[in-house]
């Protein structure tokens, strides 16, 4: 009466995990049972032959009676090999149904696990969510660009008249410095002056303005850089 009490209320019950642990652990040692009785048949069937094969001449009722135990040893060697293999097969079974049994219990820890990270959150608050994460994104790119755009990009320019009155600028700076350079003194030394002289008496037209032209050319490329 006490025992049917206490296992109403589940002092009683056992762990359905340890129960399926047990049942494989006895039908491990019953394998190992069978396998050992199966040695010694197989043996006792090696015996047998071998007492049948040494009187097979000398004394055929020896060597019939070895076979007819030989022949017996065979069939209780059979049934044991059937039964190995229901025990084997109940062995997986039970294996495979904890292990079902227990993928199942990780699962729903899983699941519960998932609950709990999850909590209040729906797919509503997740899109509200994206919205206001793409509508401040958005406000930031408005913002770089608009602090990257120059403070003059409203003001109304001619490139026509920007271009010239630069080709002006530049003609002028060309004129100061060909100016420069002709009233810049030269000191030579007497010996180089004298020279100087007799080569500008030998200088003709024609290559002062080449060299004017060359001057020419070297500013404008300077002015280009």
């Amino acid at each position: 009466m006490m025992a049917s009490f206490m296992s109403y209320f589940g002092a009683g019950r056992k762990d359905p995990k340890q129960t399926a642990r047990d049942a494989i652990v006895g039908l491990r040692q019953q394998l190992q049972m069978i396998e050992k009785k199966e040695e010694y048949l197989q043996r006792k069937i090696e015996e047998e032959t071998k007492k049948a094969r040494a009187n097979a001449v000398s004394n055929k009722a020896v060597a019939t009676a070895a076979l007819k135990r030989k022949k017996v040893t065979e069939q209780e060697l059979d049934r044991l090999a059937g039964s190995r293999l229901q025990l084997e097969l109940q062995v997986n079974t039970l294996e495979s149904a904890n292990l079902n049994a227990e993928t199942m219990a990780a699962m729903k820890k899983a699941s519960d696990a998932l609950k709990v990270i999850h909590g209040n959150t729906t797919m509503d608050k997740i899109d509200a969510t994206m919205n206001a994460v793409n509508e401040q994104r958005e406000l930031a790119n408005e913002i770089a660009e608009a602090l990257s755009n120059p403070i003059y990009s409203g003001v109304d320019v001619d490139e026509d008249e920007l271009n010239a009155e630069l080709e002006e600028l530049q003609q002028e700076e060309l004129n100061n410095r060909l100016s420069e350079a002709d009233h810049v003194p030269v000191h030579l030394p007497p010996t180089s002056r004298v020279a100087e002289d007799s080569f500008a008496e030998t200088r003709t037209p024609v290559a002062v303005e080449d060299d004017e032209e060359a001057q020419l050319k070297e500013l404008q490329a300077a002015l280009a850089m």
